[in-house]
C-alpha cells in the first residue's frame, strides 16, 4: 500500500506553480493522507543529493510531460498530521517545452498510482475544488491579485 511509503518520516517536497492565462496547472491525485482525491501543483519528493531545482524539473517531467524553468520560491508549507510529516517548497515555474500529458509516478506500480488527472484550473474557480495546501486558495490568490511577490509560510 503506497501510504506506508510516506508514514513516520519527514518528507521534503518541491512543487511548481505554473500559471497560464489566470489558470494554474494542477494534478489530481489520491492523497496518501486521506485516501481521497485532491488537487495540487505538480511536484514530489526530494531525493538525497538532488537539488530542489533538479527535483522539480524531474517531477514535472514525470507528472506532466513538460520541461520547466524554475523561478522564485513563493511559499513554504509544513504539513504535520501524524503519522505524516512533510515540508513543501512551492516555486514559480515557466514551461520550456515538452508536451502536456498526465504521466506517472515511477515510485508506484501501475495498480497503485496516485496521479489521476491533469488540468489547468482557473484561479477564480479554486474554491470549487479540493485544493491543497489551503494556502493556494486563500493567501496565494490574494497575493496574485495584489501583485505581491516574496516568500510566505504556513503550517499545521
Amino acid at each position: 500500500m503506497p501510504e506506508s511509503t510516506y508514514r513516520e518520516r519527514l518528507r521534503i517536497r518541491v512543487n511548481g506553480l505554473l500559471i497560464d492565462d489566470e489558470a494554474m496547472l494542477m494534478v489530481k491525485l489520491r492523497s496518501p493522507v486521506t485516501d481521497s482525491g485532491i488537487w495540487m501543483p505538480p511536484g514530489g519528493g526530494l531525493k538525497y543529493g538532488e537539488t530542489m531545482e533538479a527535483c522539480l524539473a524531474r517531477e514535472f517531467r514525470e507528472e506532466t510531460g513538460l520541461r520547466i524553468e524554475v523561478g522564485a520560491l513563493r511559499h513554504i508549507n509544513e504539513f504535520l498530521n501524524p503519522p505524516f510529516h512533510a515540508v513543501e517548497f512551492y516555486f514559480e515555474v515557466t514551461a520550456a517545452g515538452g508536451e502536456l500529458a498526465l504521466g506517472n509516478d515511477p515510485e508506484h506500480t501501475s495498480d497503485s498510482q496516485l496521479l489521476q488527472k491533469l488540468k489547468f484550473i482557473e484561479l477564480e474557480e479554486f474554491s470549487s475544488y479540493p485544493i491543497m495546501p489551503e494556502y493556494l486558495y486563500t493567501q496565494f490568490l490574494r497575493e496574485q491579485k495584489e501583485g505581491k511577490k516574496g516568500i510566505s509560510f504556513s503550517g499545521k
